[in-house]
């Protein structure tokens, strides 16, 4: 996928002057890329790319002084995304506008993580947030375990092994075969807030 992001002169200056502030900045560039892509806790990052940081996947772009590395996985969600820079008397401020961070863009190619937060965001979640609560993931692990931590009116509440077992396990396993199973890593001594 090719990128649609458009980096405006203002931005592009102002990374520039910030890229040139830092130590060993020969080399140096920008990397950018969606946290949570696709729920909607989806963060669009840009973060300082040294050489060597560069990922697999990144896709490169030649700016005005510097290279953009935007993250391959990222790119559905960064597309039609806009960075930009208004100067004010405050100094100024660098803004990113990525209306399809958000968006649920999910294939059968899209890595797992998206998948699991899919279900988790669109099936799942919803169901839980009647009782004020909600589950996210924290990992997959090499032996194709989710990893998940539940929080709100879930975490320290008495119903939340039936809800891992029965429901949410089943509906993940039953979507994504490749998982072997999943795990809580909640503190569930917190019952603050609990449902039940």
């Amino acid at each position: 996928m090719s990128v649609n992001v458009e980096i405006t002169e203002s931005a592009q200056q102002y990374l520039k002057e910030l890229l040139d502030k830092q130590k060993d900045n020969d080399g140096i560039g920008i990397r950018m890329f969606v946290a949570s892509p696709g729920t909607p806790q989806a963060e669009t990052c840009i973060a300082y790319c040294r050489p060597g940081e560069e990922k697999e996947g990144d896709e490169i772009v030649q700016l005005n002084g510097f290279k953009a590395y935007f993250e391959g996985r990222s790119l559905p969600y960064l597309d039609e995304a806009k960075v930009d820079y208004s100067p004010d008397r405050m100094g100024g401020q660098l803004t990113i506008r990525a209306p399809n961070s958000k968006m649920p863009r999910v294939t059968d190619d899209s890595p797992l993580e998206d998948r699991i937060n899919y279900v988790l965001y669109n099936d799942v979640n919803p169901s839980l947030a009647a009782h004020g609560g909600n589950v996210s993931l924290v990992e997959v692990t090499e032996d194709m375990i989710a990893v998940l931590k539940f929080g709100g009116g879930c975490q320290g509440c008495g119903a939340v092994a039936v809800t891992l077992k029965q429901g949410i396990e089943v509906q993940l396993m039953d979507k994504l075969p490749e998982l072997k199973g999943i795990r809580d890593v909640t503190d569930h001594t917190d019952r603050s807030n609990a449902y039940i």
